[in-house]
This record gives C-alpha cells, structure tokens and sequence, in this order.
C-alpha cells in the first residue's frame, strides 16, 4: 500500500471513531472513555510515523512544501497536546465532550488540507515507486511508534 493510501486509511480510521462518538449520549461516559482512548492511540501513532518518515520525505521530494510540512508539524503539536490532556481526564469531566469537540474540528481541519490540497501535489512529485516504499516503512514504522502522546517527541519538548 503506498504511503498516501496508508495514511488515508488512518484518517478514515479516526473519523470513524469521531462519528461514534458524536453519537453517544452524556451519560455514557464509559463508551466516551473507551472511544477517546482509541482515538488518543490512533492519533498518536499517525502523528509520530507523519513526522518521523513521511514529512522528511515530503520535503525531500517537494521542497516548495517545506511551509505545509511546517505548518502540519505545528498542527500536530496542538492536536498531541489536548490528547496527552483527554489520556487524564476523566470522561465524566464536563470539559472532556468539549475538548474531544475541538479535537475533532482540528483533526477534520488538517486532513481536508492534507487530502484536497497536499496529498495531490505529492503523489506527482513522490511518483508511486517512492510512495510505496514509504507505505511500507510507515506500515513498519507504526510498530515503533509511541501510543502516549507524552512519548511523542513534540508534545514533550512543549
């Protein structure tokens, strides 16, 4: 699978997650706790293998996307920082519906930029070859990719 189509998926993943938990009512908050874990986990690991493998890559292939990539980066620090905040706090916490509210406005934000205005660009200048051998090592990389957002690199320095 190549690396555009992985990450993709991992979006799809995410909005999935999102939609179900629109769809919970106030008092189950067990359910909220369970799908803000996942999403915590899933963002985690999407956000490291980005930074780590694919941004670098990105930039290497098309430097004129140097302030996307830069852009993203500082996207990513935001979003790592409020799920290193929903990993403590309490899912009856009348903050945690919000802050998993703006969450996913700014994680819906970022993969439309992403997926309408960046990933098109890219395709051509990484060519399929390149994609897929980054597909591979971003599939390989999520093995190694921390699942707490306090191990993310950024969100720790921040």
């Amino acid at each position: 699978m190549d690396a555009i189509v992985l990450l993709r998926e991992d979006h799809k993943t995410v909005e999935r997650l999102f939609k179900q938990f629109e769809k919970t009512d106030d008092e189950d908050t067990t359910e909220r706790r369970r799908i803000a874990d996942e999403v915590i986990e899933e963002l985690t690991v999407h956000a490291w293998i980005e930074e780590q493998y694919f941004y670098p890559a990105a930039r290497e292939a098309a430097p004129d996307t140097k302030d996307h990539v830069l852009e993203s980066v500082e996207e990513h620090h935001a979003v790592v920082w409020m799920l290193s905040e929903l990993r403590t706090m309490d899912a009856s916490d009348e903050r945690f519906k919000a802050k998993m509210t703006v969450l996913m406005e700014q994680v819906r934000h970022h993969v439309e930029e992403e997926e309408q205005d960046w990933f098109p660009d890219l395709r051509k200048a990484m060519g399929r070859n390149r994609l897929v051998d980054l597909g591979m090592q971003l599939e390989e990389a999520k093995g190694q990719a921390p699942r707490d957002p306090l191990k993310v690199p950024s969100a720790a320095s921040g």
